[in-house]
Parts: structure tokens; sequence; C-alpha cells
């Protein structure tokens, strides 16, 4: 069968047998793919290499349509030093490369000594396993007994370990995964096989375990940890912070107990000054909710239905595993934001995808007045006027966000198709073997990076990681909008590995559309960030050096 072929029977197989209540669980930024789209989608550019037959005619697309049915779009240890350095503006290459190169080959110690002690813990069992040989029938017997009790533990482990994994892969790609048949069982198992041989991690909420790793059940903070907390106290307790210390102090991680603040002087919503915070806060949060009085009810007028009934569709599909974010109260929080920010922006109007850009802003300001973990915290508990200081923070924090990344939003969305192709440069100059390897097997940028693009690896991360990156983010300059491109690149080079395990097109996709980062924290988190720096380093002032 021909590539085309291929494709579209992948396609077919995946949208055959799943409701389509069940395709939108999770698919908030776009409907599920259309098979015969994706099969014609071409590059812009050079044809790459293709496993088709030859002269075979393809029928272009405009990037509306391919956007309009694309499928949906914690503590380091030693290295937060090296990251903090890395994050000053006047070091030299040397020295940056340096540096990431040492966050990086630390990694890969802590990774081989992981593998030791794992390889010491399975010496005891194959001796035991020799003198069980040696012994009397009936002692044979009490010990084969006592194995058996200790694989049915094993197992109970296991699986209670690998189940909320499962979950999360079968809600996040039911509208990408094949259901039904043996050969799609198989691909399931395959990539399930996949995460479970990375280092073993323990099970962790998607959203408390915050950088600082001082949330509730949490050890106590050591005392560098200590130490840390001490020196964003210090730089913030000046009349005029120091904005640019600020950032220094940020980029490798905020601790949960001032990150609200800082979150609020970096994205600029707050003052330097002090002593001009609170009544800023109080205008702000005024102004927001002058707004909501004056635009919200208009929410059902004819011009404005179809923004509203949009954006109350998309709601309950963001973060769907969270309960935070299933209640009422929350989904109606929301609500008000994204109305109110859309109607404010004509030029882009609301956007699929933008929903989710809400919710790293309300958990850390929700954050702001408790303590215990956050996933099921039920805010209807608060205080009326803390929910509404949250929903407005929240608002105004967004915008500030999006005033950097708007062209990704507006007619046709320029600013990802840009980024996408920009993204697709540089790998072919980073991994030119990981590029031609989608090449050959048809794998549009387009197809996995949309999404990674429109909602800056939300849909990719656990959120706790999410807020982790975000930290840098807020304090590299132009984060969200150029700095992202660099970390989208790291990310998947991350997975060379596996990408040039996948033989087709149908494999590539479901790795690259479910990448294995249910279990990931602090520490893979920082890796990818040294990497990413290290690429800008490289390539952000030398253009020519990924371009053919």
């Amino acid at each position: 069968m021909s590539g085309d072929g291929n494709k579209k029977q992948f396609w077919k197989r995946i949208t055959a047998k799943v409701p389509g209540n069940i395709q939108h669980v999770y698919g908030a930024q776009h409907p599920p793919f259309d098979p015969l789209l994706h099969a014609n989608l071409i590059k812009a550019g050079n044809k790459p290499p293709s496993t088709t037959t030859p002269g075979k005619p393809k029928k272009a697309t405009t990037f509306q349509e391919f956007e309009s049915i694309t499928s949906d779009a914690w503590d380091v240890g030693d290295d937060d030093d090296e990251l903090l350095a890395m994050a000053a503006q006047n070091l030299n290459i040397e020295v940056v490369m340096e540096t990431a190169n040492k966050v990086i080959e630390n990694h890969s110690k802590l990774q081989e000594k992981r593998q030791q002690q794992m390889d010491k813990m399975t010496e005891p069992e194959e001796k035991d396993s020799e003198e069980a040989h040696e012994v009397e029938e009936e002692e044979l017997e009490e010990e084969e007994e006592r194995e058996e009790g200790a694989e049915t533990t094993t197992d109970l482990s296991f699986s209670s370990e690998a189940l909320p994994l499962s979950d999360n892969r079968l809600v996040k790609s039911h509208s990408e995964a094949p259901v039904g048949s043996p050969k799609e069982v198989g691909a399931e198992q395959a990539a399930l096989h996949r995460q479970q041989s990375l280092p073993h991690r323990p099970v962790i909420p998607l959203v408390a375990r915050m950088a600082d790793q001082n949330t509730s059940g949490t050890p106590a903070m050591t005392e560098r940890e200590a130490s840390r907390l001490d020196k964003f106290r210090q730089v913030l307790a000046g009349p005029n912070t120091d904005l640019e210390e600020l950032r220094k102090l940020s980029w490798s991680g905020i601790p949960r107990q001032v990150r609200p603040i800082t979150w609020k002087l970096l994205s600029g919503y707050l003052p330097a000054n002090a002593e001009r915070r609170e009544s800023t806060l109080q205008r702000k949060r005024q102004e927001y909710f002058g707004f909501i009085e004056q635009y919200y009810d208009s929410r059902n007028d004819e011009h404005h239905q179809d923004t509203y009934r949009q954006i109350h569709i998309d709601i309950p599909r963001t973060n769907p595993l969270i309960p935070l974010f299933q209640q009422a109260s929350v989904q109606e929080i929301f609500e008000r934001i994204l109305f109110i920010w859309a109607i404010r922006h004509p030029a882009s109007g609301y956007v699929q995808g933008i929903n989710d850009l809400v919710t790293p802003f309300f958990v850390v300001y929700v954050f702001e007045y408790i303590e215990e973990e956050v996933e099921n915290f039920n805010v209807s508990s608060l205080q009326e006027e803390v929910l509404r200081n949250i929903e407005a923070d929240s608002f105004w924090c967004m915008s500030k966000l999006l005033d950097g990344i708007q062209d990704n939003y507006t007619f046709a969305q320029p600013g990802i198709q840009r980024k996408v192709k920009a993204l697709e440069e540089l790998v072919s100059r980073i991994d030119e073997m990981v590029h031609r390897h989608m090449q050959q097997y048809e794998v549009e940028y387009l197809q996995f990076a949309f999404r990674w693009m429109n909602n800056l690896l939300m849909r990719e991360l656990p959120l706790r990681c999410t807020i982790r990156l975000w930290d840098t983010y807020q304090a590299e300059p132009e984060g969200f909008s150029h700095f992202h491109l660099y970390v989208c690149a790291a990310f998947l080079v991350r997975w060379r590995k596996e990408i040039l395990e996948e033989k087709d097109f149908q494999g590539l996709m479901i790795l690259l559309q479910n990448l294995p980062t249910m279990h990931w924290g602090n520490e893979e988190v920082s890796v990818l960030l040294a990497e990413a720096y290290r690429l800008k380093f490289a390539f952000a002032d030398a253009p020519n050096h990924y371009k053919r």
C-alpha cells in the first residue's frame, strides 16, 4: 500500500470507533484530524523524500483549512546554581556553553548512578535464585510460595503506578489513538512499554508538586532551599524591587511562597515600587470588574454569542483530569476571563487554546491564599473577595502574556506559521538524522508542533512542569515569544531515540502526540531549559547557522 493509503487507513481507524463526545474530551483545541486532508497535506518548499508512488499528485490545502481540522492543538539539587548563572545577560558564550554542559553532564551521571543502584538491587535476587536449587524439596516449595506472594505484590504495585498514566493517555489521546483491533492495541502497548522503561518515579500530583518542593505533604525545606527563599525575600523586601536581580533568581525556579508576587512583578502587572503596588492592585481589579459589568451581559447578543458558545464548550475540556477545573465556580471564572479578553481584542478574538493559558496563573494565585494541595481544593470555601482578586489577577497576567504572542491567534495565525517553520529549520541543523527520519515518513511539523506553539507545550507536560517552565519564561527576555522556540527544539530532540525507533507514519504520530512526560519533574524541566539555553546562544544571534 502506498504511503498515502497507509495514512488514510490510519486516520480512518483512529476516528472510526471513538464516540464523538469522547473525541472532544481532551481536544479543546480542534476537532479530530480529517484523514483526507492529512493524507493530502504537503510541505511548503522542497518536497521531502517520499515512500509513495512517484508522480502521484497531492492536493494542496491552505493553512486555515489545516488549522481548522488539525488535532488538538522540582528540585534539581546542585544544578540550580549553574542554571541561575546561565540567566545572566553578560556571560560570554564559552561560559554559558560550559555551564549548560555541566548541568547536562550532572544529569547523565545521576542517571548512571540510578542504574547502578538498580543493578545492585538485582544481585541478591540472583544469588537467592541459585541457593534455591540447593535446598530440599519442602523448603523449595515454601520459597516458591514466598516468591509468588512477592510477584503478586510487585504486579499490584506496578499496576497501581501505571494506572494514572494509562488513564491520562486514554483521555488525552482519544481523538488520535487507535482503538479496538489487535494491531491498534499493540501500538498502545508499545507506547506504554516505552513509558514504563523510563527510570522509576513515584506517582505525584499533576499540580501540587511545585518547584520549591515545599507544598503540603512534602519534606521540609533543606538549608539550601531556605537560603534561596531568603534571597527572594530580600530582593522583594526593598522599596524598589531590582527586577533584573529578580529575573536572575527566578530563572532556575521560584519558591512557591513568593511565586505569586514574583510573577506579578515579572509580567509587568505590578510596579517595582512597593508603595504603589496596593493602589495598583485595587485600581486594576476594579477596572476588570468594570469590564464585567459593562460587557458580560452582552455574551448572548447576536454578534457575541458564537464567541461565548465556543468558550462555554471549551472550558470543561480544560485540564479534565484535575478536579479543581471541573468545579462550576471555577468554570464561570474562566468564562468571564476569556470572554472579556476576547471582546477587548477583536483582532484575534477568542481562539481555541487560549483557554489553557489561564490555568497556570489561576493555580499560582490560588496558592497565594491556601497551604494545602490544590488539585481537589474546593474554591467555594474561599471568601468572595479572595476569589474576585484571583480572577482579576489571572485576567491581567494572561493579558500581559498574550500581548507578546497575539500574532499566534490573529487571522491565519501567522505567528504559529513562522515559529513552526523556524522549528523545522532549527531541528534540521541540530539533529539532521531526526529531521530526515520524519521527512522519510512524511511527518509534517505542523501536525505535531502546531499544538506546541498554540498551547505553549501545556498539552505535552503536566501542569506542575508548565508552572516551573513559566518561572523561566517570565525571567527570560521574550520568554513566551522567542525562547519557547528553543525549548520546543530541545524537547523534540530529547525524544530522538524513541523517534528513530518508529518506522512508519502511524507510530511517529502516536508518539509525538502522546510523549511520556506524566512523571516529569524539576530535574527533567531544568535539563530541558539548559539545552534550550545552549541552543539559543548557538543560533539566536546567528540565523545563518540554521538556514541551508
